[in-house]
């Protein structure tokens, strides 16, 4: 019995989110009895379907170096810090418009920690605007979150819709990302009067980056496979298609990918799919919800809050069942993704990467606290400026 509850508390500990989400869903079906049928019906298996795609084939560029290649090559070109900066964190931004804002992280903090350690400057301003591109960059497309693919879904938005929408969030989160950029690297008074220039990266250490790229005739089955995923989320291709055909390239090419695959999150999908479906059929629960999504700036308003809370991919989950204010709801859940750091899960993947680098004692206990001070600091002035802005254009 004490393994079984040891073994529960690991559980807990490692996958908090996906916990909740089983439990809530376990208690709404035996409480509410919503019925078998009911519980399928609630199930979104296009979401799932192209969320397991596309996560698997990120794992097969992976498995090949293609993002640590790229990468590698572009960051020859940097000659100042300012340079390092705009490349790293624009790096993050765009490429979490593809592969998602937790792989964009998880590719990238540990090579920018890796350079930031040879030339031996603090990486600590740098993780955390990574962290802000990532969540701002997977902001504007469909497969970026999977908030996004599912709302996408949901709602049934055009590209154009889409797109006109998280244009909001993109333009000035570009502008805002740009700025802290050229404050943080601005130059300094030297003591001896003068500009210093401590901008200037040393010799060529950035020229010793080798990545290998592993190209070879799965990297062309991996492409074809990923245009499949897209053509899927904009609604061309079927998605039992597409799932039967990802299927058969990665059991050819490698099967060990489908060992990779965050099953947690399609099992979190899951929980919270029927735990808000067997809710909507309890009247006090949807009045109560509906009071809070009656006009469109309070259903922009409880998406932030709720974000907040219990992380953006659960508020977009629970909340889209009682409203058909798709348009503010997405906005929401995105810009709601800054703030605390448990708003977005991406977050804490990074400061986790950057703790771990900080080992022994006190200097990492201080360390951690630096990094949540600071990253608190970007996100709430950010989450304020971006909310404002966001819902006036």
């Amino acid at each position: 019995m004490k393994k079984l509850f040891e073994g529960l508390e690991n559980f807990i500990k490692k996958e908090p989110v996906l916990f909740a989400a089983l439990l809530l869903a376990v208690l709404a079906v035996c409480l509410i009895r919503p019925g078998l049928e009911l519980c399928i019906k609630a199930i979104d298996f296009r979401t799932l379907a192209i969320l397991f795609s596309l996560m698997i084939v990120i794992k097969a560029f992976q498995s090949q170096n293609f993002l640590d290649f790229i990468a590698a090559r572009l960051l020859r070109l940097c000659k100042t810090r300012r340079a390092l900066y705009f490349l790293l964190t624009y790096l993050v931004f765009f490429s979490s418009m593809f592969v998602t804002n937790d792989v964009a992280l998880l590719t990238f903090v540990p090579i920018t920690l890796l350079i930031f350690r040879r030339i031996e400057l603090p990486a600590l301003h740098i993780v955390v605007l990574e962290t802000l591109a990532a969540n701002l960059g997977s902001c504007i497309t469909p497969m970026g979150n999977p908030q996004n693919l599912y709302l996408f879904s949901y709602y049934g938005f055009s590209a154009l819709e889409f797109f006109a929408l998280t244009a909001k969030i993109a333009l000035p989160s570009l502008v805002i990302l740009s700025v802290i950029i050229i404050f943080l690297t601005r130059r300094k008074l030297a003591e001896h009067g003068g500009m210093a220039e401590p901008h200037e990266l040393s010799g060529n250490v950035l020229q010793t980056q080798v990545v290998r790229l592993k190209a070879d005739f799965r990297t062309a089955l991996y492409f074809a496979d990923f245009v499949v995923c897209l053509l899927t989320v904009f609604h061309v291709v079927n998605y039992l298609i597409m799932l039967a055909v990802t299927i058969v390239i990665m059991a050819i090419c490698n099967w060990h990918l489908f060992k990779k695959v965050d099953y947690s999150l399609l099992l979190t999908f899951v929980g919270f799919f029927i735990f808000t479906k067997s809710l909507s059929k309890v009247p006090a629960f949807t009045d109560f919800i509906n009071s809070l999504l009656s006009s469109p700036l309070k259903t922009y308003l409880t998406g932030i809050a709720a974000s907040q809370i219990i992380s953006n991919v659960p508020a977009a989950l629970l909340l889209s069942g009682f409203t058909d204010k798709g348009a503010m709801l997405l906005l929401a859940v995105n810009v709601g993704g800054l703030g605390t750091l448990i708003a977005s899960m991406a977050s804490v993947i990074s400061f986790k990467l950057y703790s771990a680098e900080r080992t022994g004692g006190e200097f990492a206990e201080s360390t951690g606290h630096s990094y949540f001070a600071v990253f608190t600091a970007y996100n709430l002035v950010l989450l304020v400026i971006l909310g404002f802005v966001v819902y006036l254009i």
